[in-house]
């Protein structure tokens, strides 16, 4: 498909930047795009390119490029800079550059004054007292019980367990963990009866309720747990916050030290991150067609362990392109549907029809 950026013009001082002139001043900076420019601009571009390209280009996960693609988040500049230079397209003309956080400080601004306007000046001197909650804070405050502060709710710690592993698989392939929460991101309708396997796997192992929050923009469904002690506990058992391709994580040792465990995360990672397509060839003026089975990932500890796991199970596994582990023959097909199998119904249909 051949996308129009004809509209997509560029002054000369955006040039300067775009050809280097001022690049490091700008790179830190967010891009700031007219209202609903944004998604247009990434819709054509995502056009052109995937969304998985545009993420390994910007070495960010695709969540957040498709974040900003419905413009929850504004894009920085050294992202938009490396996608424009990939399609060959000039950077956008109506934009403007802030700060990283511009928005706090203008929200604080706004809340002194309204503050002011109605009480005058409350509290006395502000720094100061700041800068002695601080001291108090680092000092004390953070190794006292505080209901509010310091006192997050507890989840069920589960013992190592084939559904615990799962989870990880689960998490390590479709998930993402932040500084408060766990999300499982699936699509929301080839996954939607395994996002009910997900929530069900989630609640059994760590007694939490699990928020459903379908995309107003793609087909996708966040599957978030809001529990720092959950953030914990997964840290504690091997996973890492923050973007999986950039850290290039593995599976954990625990798991892969334990064959059970070990087949489980893997069915817990194909099901989120593999697919079972059909593969159709001609001989002699005769069609024929088989299933076969990839996964898929940038992380390249994790993609060579699933390949050493599925050659130790006898699946004769192939890596195609450095970042997919390929089945390819009816026998591998049907061992790997014996032996590890699946949860999600829609690798089990592909396969079975």
């Amino acid at each position: 498909m051949k996308v129009d950026f004809s509209r997509i013009t560029i002054d000369k001082p955006t040039n300067a930047l775009y050809n280097g002139g001022m690049a490091e001043k700008y790179t830190s900076k967010r891009v700031l795009f007219p209202k609903g420019s944004q998604e247009t601009f990434l819709k054509q571009v995502l056009a052109t390119i995937s969304t998985q390209e545009a993420a390994k280009l910007c070495n960010l996960s695709e969540r957040t490029i498709r974040d900003w693609r419905r413009e929850k988040f504004s894009m920085d500049f050294a992202s938009l800079s490396k996608i424009c230079k990939r399609i060959g397209i000039p950077l956008p003309k109506e934009v403007t550059f802030e700060e990283r956080y511009w928005y706090a400080k203008k929200g604080a601004q706004a809340g002194g004054l309204a503050r002011y306007k109605k009480y005058g000046n409350v509290g006395g001197d502000e720094k100061y007292r700041k800068k002695k909650w601080f001291e108090w804070w680092e000092r004390k405050g953070k190794y006292s019980f505080h209901p509010i502060l310091n006192a997050p709710k507890k989840i069920r710690r589960p013992r190592p367990s084939e559904e615990l592993a799962e989870f990880v698989g689960i998490v390590l392939g479709d998930g993402g963990i932040s500084r408060y929460q766990v999300t499982v991101t699936l699509h929301s309708e080839d996954d939607k009866e395994y996002g009910k396997f997900v929530v069900s796997l989630i609640k059994k192992l760590f007694a939490v309720p699990v928020g459903v929050y379908p995309s107003k923009r793609d087909k996708a469904i966040d599957y978030v747990v809001s529990r720092i002690d959950l953030v914990r506990f997964l840290e504690k058992i091997g996973l890492q916050q923050g973007n999986k391709i950039k850290h290039q994580v593995d599976i954990p040792g625990w798991i892969k030290n334990n064959k059970r465990y070990f087949i489980a995360c893997a069915r817990g990672l194909v099901d989120t991150d593999g697919s079972v397509f059909t593969h159709r060839y001609k001989v002699n003026g005769k069609w024929y067609s088989y299933k076969k089975l990839g996964f898929t990932s940038l992380s390249r500890p994790m993609l060579y362990s699933i390949y050493k796991l599925f050659n130790e199970l006898g699946l004769h596994a192939r890596i195609a392109g450095n970042k997919d582990v390929r089945l390819d023959s009816i026998e591998s097909m049907k061992s790997y549907f014996t032996v590890i199998g699946s949860h999600n119904p829609k690798h089990l249909k592909r396969y079975q029809n």
